[in-house]
């Protein structure tokens, strides 16, 4: 069965494909919804809706809070449909009859502000039924990827009969005042961290059951109405409208899969009962007593975490959340090692007031391994039953597979899915627990990933849309989209047009891909003036990160003077510019990028190459070399054929250079491959092998000290997996076109599948010296080549037999 994920550009189909993907009942175990779609009422993209943003009167909207929303619908049958449109700023869940059935909305801008859809039939009933929604703003505390307005609920009925709950007046709301943030300054933790506040929840102010059919809201106030809901095509007339454009949710629901914590570590001033671990026994905290429980999940995890208490009134439940746990000098050590360790991290507060059964859970999902629970108890005891969480992430999954006669490889293939999986839910994450924001560079690489792995698009459009979205009036892209604060990195801008780039060589669609190339050349414009009569490029304003390997991450001349590396860096985008614009019948511009990169180039060979050392300098004084600037060199086809093969082989041999970290590997190993040194690839392993013997359960931002346990940028392997070892690549745009030149290296056996858009790729190889012989099959329709030590064959669709 073909797979793709690309959508038209009209509005209405747009509008009905997400209606598929978005529209499902209650958050479950599935990872997508089978319930067939609902066409959206006419004129929802385009006309102001009936349905008024609402919020909670006299109340400072811009300020930290949680409210609560109720409606009652009274139904004189069942339905088959119901479906209704949501959002909120910052968030909401919204639940009918007490049943959690949306959690949104999917993090953007307020320029595109998305709405999800969803049928409520399945949950309702004939006779009263109540429509309900929490909805909070962490205020000043919001994580630094959360736009926002201010305090806002929205939810239009999408036919006459669901528009009877439009949000208006006659919805009622409450402030939960049970909650107040726990604010970064009272974490003991160093490091960027900023992923909004701790929670912490007094249960005597909770108002429990609020959700449910039968709780008494009268107290409760009238909802103010704010403004109608405005889709981005609106308003007509002035064109004046000062809050959210609304546009569809365009990816499908996170994955909500129950789990449970693997190991009881350690306990102290109470009796370990492994029971609570599976909701099987209560564990029981005498009064006055100070208790604490450190729980290992077994991996790193992302997950929204569930306590179930009873009794404890006067009781504080403090909730710690480590990545790993730290030794008395701030090191990690190993990752599986407990002894001598404590844990340092965010956490949550919960206050029991003494009630049975009582499920604490926060509003945001958090990132751990580790989780540490202090208990202290007052005047009655506290019984814990249950500690239990719910794993949340983008819904990948692992339609590709890598197997070899190399088992060790197997782990590695594990943890960096993992990575990936915990690095993504509605945008990517460079690092859950540390930061949850999408970064260009990072964006580029996990992309790939997905593309391979699973075979879905669409977070990758997503993100190639946000990132245009970021754009500023001199050019730019902002490093990292959605985020309030803006930050810049010229050189990611660059890698945003090479992601584009690589969007068009693996999927066919084409109009969604000619949609950026005015804000390419915006990019390249950008850098023009900082191009000097040399041809290299001098270091131009903000921040121009490379890799961690340099101070700063900025390579020598980055900061003034010229670089090879950034001179470089424009070199590649340029040629994938130019690819770009050939492709879309702007030869003006093709012939443009490729005059400013042959320019370039030519500076970069005049100026920083050394015939002694037979490597590029990082600068024109050649007092530095790096891995990273001769990787660029073989990238943008510096070299000839047998040079760049000198060149990496060199960069691989010479432990004086600059080493680039495991984020710019990535480039390294494609340079290798490139340079015919493919079958060096699995050697370059070892820093993800010794990741592993270090206890890691997911890949690390960089070698030890490092900030984060968990980043996307270092999950490549699984990448590289299929596309350097097994050597499956596309040949021509919208992989129209196969190459697969496997490098086997010392491996004597590979068996490897992915997705592709008209079907599965597999690729069942084994090596004997420098004869090979398997299988390779191909989508039907699909044709390629297959390479081996100089000699090609044709392929076809269906399954060709090698033996070369």
């Amino acid at each position: 069965m073909p797979i793709s994920f690309s959508t038209p550009h009209s509005p209405v189909l747009v509008a009905a494909i997400l209606l598929l993907l978005t529209c499902g009942p209650a958050l479950s175990t599935a990872q997508t919804s089978t319930e067939a779609p609902s066409p959206l009422r006419p004129g929802l993209l385009e006309n102001p809706w009936e349905a008024q943003w609402i919020a909670p009167p006299d109340t400072d909207r811009q300020a930290f809070g949680v409210y609560h929303f109720r409606h009652t619908l009274t139904l004189d049958a069942p339905v088959d449909s119901f479906v209704v449109h949501t959002s909120a700023d910052n968030r909401y869940q919204l639940f009918v009859n007490g049943t959690r059935v949306r959690i949104g909305p999917a993090r953007g801008e307020i320029a595109h502000w998305r709405f999800e859809t969803t049928n409520l039939a399945p949950h309702l009933q004939e006779g009263a039924n109540v429509i309900s929604a929490v909805v909070w703003n962490f205020g000043e505390h919001r994580p630094r990827a959360q736009m926002s307005v201010e305090t806002g609920f929205l939810l239009q009925g999408n036919s006459a009969q669901s528009a009877e709950i439009n949000t208006n007046a006659e919805w009622r709301v409450t402030t939960n005042e049970a909650y107040q943030p726990i604010s970064r300054s009272e974490w003991a933790i160093d490091g960027y961290l900023v992923v909004g506040p701790g929670e912490k929840i007094d249960a005597s102010k909770y108002p429990w059951g609020w959700a449910e059919r039968g709780f008494d809201d009268s107290g409760w106030a009238a909802a103010e109405e704010l403004r109608p809901g405005m889709p981005k095509q609106g308003p007509r007339g002035t064109g004046i409208y000062e809050a959210w454009k609304l546009v569809p949710r365009s990816i499908p629901r996170m994955e909500m899969t129950k789990q449970r914590f693997s190991e009881l570590e350690r306990t102290r001033g109470l009796q370990p009962n492994k029971g609570v671990l599976r909701g099987t026994a209560d564990l029981v905290v005498p009064a006055d007593t100070t208790a604490t429980l450190l729980l290992d999940h077994g991996h790193l995890t992302t997950a929204y975490p569930e306590y179930e208490i009873s009794g404890g009134t006067g009781s504080r439940v403090q909730v710690t959340y480590g990545e790993s746990l730290y030794d008395d000098e701030g090191r990690k050590g190993n990752r599986d090692a407990v002894t001598d360790k404590s844990i340092r991290g965010y956490y949550d507060v919960y206050m029991p007031d003494g009630g049975q059964h009582r499920t604490f859970r926060p509003l945001w999902w958090r990132t751990f391994r580790y989780v540490q629970l202090k208990i202290e108890t007052a005047d009655a005891p506290l019984r814990l039953h249950d500690v239990r969480s719910t794993y949340t992430a983008y819904p990948f999954e692992a339609n590709a597979s890598f197997s070899s006669d190399e088992t060790s490889l197997d782990s590695l293939w594990t943890v960096g899915w993992r990575t990936a999986r915990v690095c993504a839910n509605e945008t990517y994450f460079d690092t859950p627990y540390w930061e949850q924001l999408q970064y260009v560079g990072d964006t580029r690489l996990q992309s790939l990933i997905s593309l391979y792995v699973d075979g879905d698009d669409r977070l990758m459009r997503k993100a190639l849309r946000s990132f245009d979205h970021s754009r500023v009036s001199e050019g730019l892209t902002e490093s990292r989209y959605p985020s309030f604060e803006q930050q810049f990195i010229p050189p990611y801008s660059l890698l945003w047009i090479s992601m584009i780039h690589d969007y068009w060589m693996h999927r066919e669609d084409p109009a969604f891909v000619r949609s950026f190339l005015t804000s390419i050349r915006n990019v390249v414009d950008w850098y023009e003036p900082y191009v000097t009569d040399t041809g290299l490029v001098r270091a131009g304003p903000w921040w121009n990160f490379v890799d961690w390997s340099f101070e700063g991450g900025v390579p020598p001349g980055g900061e003034y003077g010229r670089s090879t590396i950034l001179s470089l860096q424009y070199a590649y985008a340029l040629d994938h510019a130019a690819n770009l614009a050939s492709a879309f019948d702007r030869p003006d511009a093709a012939d443009h990028y490729r005059q400013l990169s042959d320019s370039v180039t030519t500076g970069v060979m005049d100026l920083a190459w050394t015939a002694e050392e037979g490597l590029l300098a990082d600068t024109p004084a050649q007092q530095s070399f790096s891995q990273h600037a001769n990787i660029l060199g073989v990238l943008t086809d510096l070299f000839p054929d047998k040079r760049e093969t000198a060149v990496m082989k060199r960069v691989l041999a010479d432990s004086s250079l600059t080493s680039a970290t495991y984020y710019f590997q990535f480039y390294l190993h494609r340079a290798l491959a490139k340079a015919d040194l493919g079958h060096r690839y699995v050697a370059q392993l070892r820093p993800w092998r010794k990741m592993l013997e270090r206890g890691l359960t997911t890949f690390a931002e960089e070698p030890d000290p490092t900030r984060s346990d968990s980043h996307a940028w270092s999950a490549h392997p699984n990448y590289n997996l299929l596309a350097i070892v097994a050597g499956i690549r596309p040949s021509s745009p919208g992989f129209g076109t196969v190459r697969i030149a496997p490098a086997l290296g010392p491996l004597h056996q590979i068996e490897a599948s992915m997705p592709h858009p008209e079907g599965t790729i597999t690729v069942n190889l084994e090596r004997d010296d420098e004869h090979i012989r398997g299988t390779v099959t191909l989508p039907d329709g699909v044709s390629g080549t297959f390479e081996w030590n100089g000699t090609t064959v044709g392929l076809d669709g269906g399954t060709r037999l090698i033996d070369l």
